[in-house]
């Protein structure tokens, strides 16, 4: 069965409707492509293949579907098809080569892969080319501009501070490699004007803006910002952060970390949000972001659907740095909860999209933390995994991932100190992350190395309100009720923990995860009651 072209609702008697990409307007109705104000000559039969593939283009186009929308079925060669699909890149600046609009997938087919926007224009109305003009293409991954902030104080004083705030806000995202962050050159054209948002995304082809204002009291400051989705114009976050000016340098690293650690999980929550909104989707990056709520859910069965909607990422984009680290990262967790069938296999795979990973992008800071986690577990080579999340630390200082599996090395290696410093930044940095359960009961761990056993029960319970079936937060918590002499509520614990795995060995875990260097922990476990 062949889909008809899809044609939005409203479209007959109100007049043409356009698809605005790049700098083109494709104009359905009156059968004309615009670039700018300019109209390009093209033949019906390569316009009618752009339509088609534009139309569907939610879904992979096979060959057949073509041939049966555009020829009506009849025998067409593939030199004969792939000369049209070349002349319809050419038209609309796209070439075999860069395949940025128009991407052969092969063996399975094509598909227009830009950001498009759909317009309709009046009957009658004449095609000016601006919305064409100011409509860039989207970047292939979520994309950014921060304003300058407006100053809302009578002191001209308070406007370096606040373009500063700005500059060190831009910066810091630039940092985190899944975003696109337009340069403070290009925002900062915005400053002293009233600018509609949608307008903003348009001209600077972004899909979130950041604005906010500056407003100063006595010795006291206040700031104010917002989260904006520049397509819909819906307001994603917005808060306030207040401070005193007598130091105002730490005052504006504080801004920055309050404003970053703010956005960026909203910025990812939406993206994972739109993505579940485009189910006929089939990009590696909407692969990616569909994965990550079933890693978050930290089971054997979530693991494996995340496992499956990263391959099929990874076959669409072999050097797809992030779908690979993120693949990496959950079979070394299959390892560690001891799912896999078949561990030496696992090891391997490990291996080699860690490779894979690193050169992707060999400075990519959560890249680099997650092969370095990865490393620490399955290599024991804490040095070589300390060096690697040490440095994705120094890259992107503002990210959480990188903070958290930092201390689990520290931790190896017998710095519990170091290691809950990285973790209480990682929480401070993202203090609503879903995977905030697996922190808090590795700080657990922390806790217990340092003969804090009340805190480590304190963490665990954290942990385990967060999620109740986290064993690993279950093993914390005996052990350290277990050090207190809370013999009742230790084997509470205990009882739990083997509900849920029942197979569950001190030997065998503490082997796999590498905990038998942790003692005080495995001691606790023993008096715990937990079999050997």
């Amino acid at each position: 069965m062949v889909l008809e072209p899809r044609r939005s609702e409203g479209t007959s008697g109100n007049g043409s409707l356009r698809y605005l990409f790049g700098n083109y307007a494709f104009d359905t109705d009156r059968r004309e492509l615009h670039r700018g104000a300019d109209i390009i000559t093209i033949a019906p039969q390569v316009f009618d293949l752009l339509e088609y593939l534009i139309r569907n283009r939610e879904r992979v186009i096979s060959k057949d579907d073509l041939i049966n929308a555009i020829w009506n079925g009849r025998s067409v060669s593939d030199a004969a098809l792939t000369t049209r699909l070349n002349v319809a890149r050419s038209v609309i600046g796209d070439s075999g080569e860069e395949q940025h609009l128009i991407k052969t997938l092969p063996r399975k087919g094509f598909r227009f892969v830009g950001t498009v926007r759909e317009a309709h224009r009046p009957t009658g109305a004449a095609v000016t080319g601006n919305d064409a003009e100011s409509a860039l293409t989207l970047p292939d991954k979520p994309s950014i501009a921060v304003l300058p902030f407006a100053n809302l104080s009578d002191d001209t004083e308070q406007e370096y501070f606040a373009d500063g705030i700005v500059e060190d806000i831009t910066i810091a995202l630039s940092r985190f490699h899944w975003l696109f962050v337009i340069a403070r050159n290009s925002s900062f054209t915005y400053k002293g004007r009233a600018v509609e948002v949608k307008q903003v995304g348009r001209e600077l082809g972004v899909q979130y803006v950041l604005e906010g204002s500056i407003r100063n009291a006595k010795n006291r400051i206040r700031i104010a910002g917002q989260l904006i989705d520049a397509i819909t114009g819906v307001h994603l976050w917005a808060d306030r952060f207040e401070g005193d000016l007598s130091d105002i340098f730490a005052l504006q690293d504080e801004i920055t970390v309050n404003v970053v650690s703010a956005i960026q999980p909203k910025l990812l929550q939406a993206e994972i949000e739109l993505a579940v909104r485009r189910p006929n989707n089939l990009s590696a990056y909407d692969l990616y972001l569909r994965a990550l709520p079933h890693y978050y859910l930290m089971s054997r069965e979530g693991m494996a659907e995340a496992l499956r909607l990263l391959s099929r990422a990874l076959e669409i984009d072999p050097r797809y740095g992030a779908a690979a680290s993120l693949a990496a990262f959950c079979r070394t967790l299959i390892l560690i909860q001891g799912w896999a069938v078949a561990p030496l296999s696992e090891i391997q795979e490990v291996t080699r999209l860690c490779q894979l990973a690193l050169s992707s992008d060999e400075n990519d800071p959560d890249a680099l933390a997650a092969v370095g986690w990865a490393k620490a577990y399955l290599t024991g080579d804490f040095d070589a995994a300390t060096e690697m999340l040490d440095r994705a630390v120094a890259l992107n200082p503002n990210s959480a991932v990188a903070w958290n599996y930092r201390g689990t090395p520290c931790q190896f290696i017998g710095q519990a100190e170091e290691a809950l410093r990285s973790f209480e930044r990682g929480i401070r940095l993202s203090p609503l992350d879903p995977m905030l359960y697996g922190t808090f009961a590795v700080m657990g761990f922390a806790f217990i190395s340092l003969r804090r056993f009340d805190e480590a029960v304190a963490a665990a319970k954290k942990s385990l309100r967060k999620k109740q079936s986290f064993t690993t937060a279950y093993r914390c918590l005996a052990a350290a009720l277990a050090h207190l002499g809370r013999d009742a509520e230790a084997s509470e614990a205990v009882r739990r923990i083997l509900e849920i795995e029942p197979d569950f060995r001190i030997s065998e875990w503490a082997t796999r995860t590498r905990q038998w260097r942790a003692g005080l922990l495995v001691d606790g476990l023993r008096k715990a009651g937990l079999p050997e």
